[in-house]
């Protein structure tokens, strides 16, 4: 990671204070934190939350970590055009959308022999390989397929030959740090690059690679592999889906022309402003909306000792926003069609080559 570029969390700073379109408003983060005290004193905030997921993993070892570090390679932009017609993957008789489909379909192929978390296969697979374990049950097939048969061959590559096969190995070149396993991702895997230019600043969100380490962090329990010293140096991971939910209650207030580009569906580019201060604004409210949830926390002998922080804060918000997606909804979300501009996925070969050497 460049000196010249802003972390994440002094990005979504420098973008809050500095925001045409999008404004925090405490009253809104007040309403959120509430929330938040709330879940932690009932335990429906909880670090076990994550294998709760009937899909995710139970077991804490190395073929976990490969899964985790697959599913994120590839976890990117699932809306559809089409609302009625959505990707669909069946899985033991239930159907699946959105980024539990993903995972409904690497399981499938587990079940069904494939290695698909293995980065040894998933180095060469075909693209027919790849299309048919993410063959949809719907007529919608999954979005931007291309984008991620490349970034998961050219990151597994990577991974073979600089981290022997494993994303373990990674995990333990940052010798528990969170941060420096964060500097080693963007630095060795360019799909995990996600940055921007805002202002006269180069800024930073890092959604996908902060959701590789807060997943392991979680799926381990920050135990073994999953321990991490500073874990809280790790924000919110600025998606599509966390804003809806900020919006609704008022952390977040849409100016009049954003509202209605984002009503009418209008796609945005890579690195738009308004994406961006949307992205840099959804994480600094999440860091107010954090330190006020702490505020309630410490004044509660019942939750004054909770563990507590952004990466907990920010998948209690996904969660929730999928048990109320109906009411959410309401909210539209800022549409872009892809994690990465697509002249990246043309230079990874020589990126990667030239990381190798």
């Amino acid at each position: 990671m460049s000196e010249s570029i802003l972390s994440p969390k002094a990005s979504s700073q420098y973008i809050a204070e500095t925001s045409k379109d999008v404004t925090i408003c405490s009253e809104g983060v007040a309403k959120v934190a509430n929330l938040i005290y709330e879940s932690v004193k009932n335990k429906s905030f909880d670090i076990t939350n994550w294998k709760k997921h009937a899909l995710n993993p139970k077991t804490m070892d190395v073929s976990t970590v490969d899964w985790i570090f697959v599913l994120d390679t590839m976890n990117f932009s699932f809306w559809s055009e089409d609302a009625s017609n959505k990707y669909t993957v069946t899985y033991k008789d239930k159907a699946y959308t959105g980024y539990w489909s993903l995972c409904a379909a690497v399981n499938r192929a587990l079940d069904n022999g494939i290695p698909i978390t293995t980065p040894a296969y998933c180095a060469s697979i075909s693209g027919e390989q790849l299309a048919d374990i993410l063959k949809s049950d719907s007529n919608q097939e999954i979005p931007l397929f291309s984008e991620r048969l490349q970034a998961l061959k050219q990151t597994c590559k990577i991974i073979m030959k600089k981290y022997q096969g494993s994303f373990v190995n990674c995990i333990r070149e940052s010798d528990n740090s969170a941060e420096n396993l964060l500097q080693l991702i963007v630095n060795n895997f360019p799909s995990y690059r996600d940055e921007a230019t805002y202002g006269s600043k180069q800024v930073s969100f890092y959604k996908r690679a902060q959701i590789l380490i807060a997943d392991i962090w979680t799926c381990f329990e920050g135990q073994s592999l999953g321990f991490f010293y500073d874990i809280e140096k790790l924000t919110m991971f600025a998606d599509y889906r966390i804003p809806q939910i900020l919006a609704y209650y008022g952390a977040l207030k849409y100016s009049d022309s954003l509202m209605k580009i984002l009503k009418d569906g209008v796609l945005m580019k890579n690195g738009d402003r308004l994406e961006v201060e949307i992205r840099g604004c959804s994480i600094w409210s999440v860091e107010m909306i954090r330190e006020e949830s702490q505020k309630l926390l410490d004044e509660d002998e019942e939750t004054k000792n909770a563990l507590f922080n952004s990466v907990l804060l920010d998948q209690f918000l996904w969660d929730y926003r999928q048990l109320h997606a109906k009411e959410m909804d309401v909210i539209p979300i800022h549409k872009r069609k892809s994690e990465r501009k697509m002249q990246m996925y043309c230079i990874l070969d020589l990126i990667a080559n030239e990381s190798m050497n």
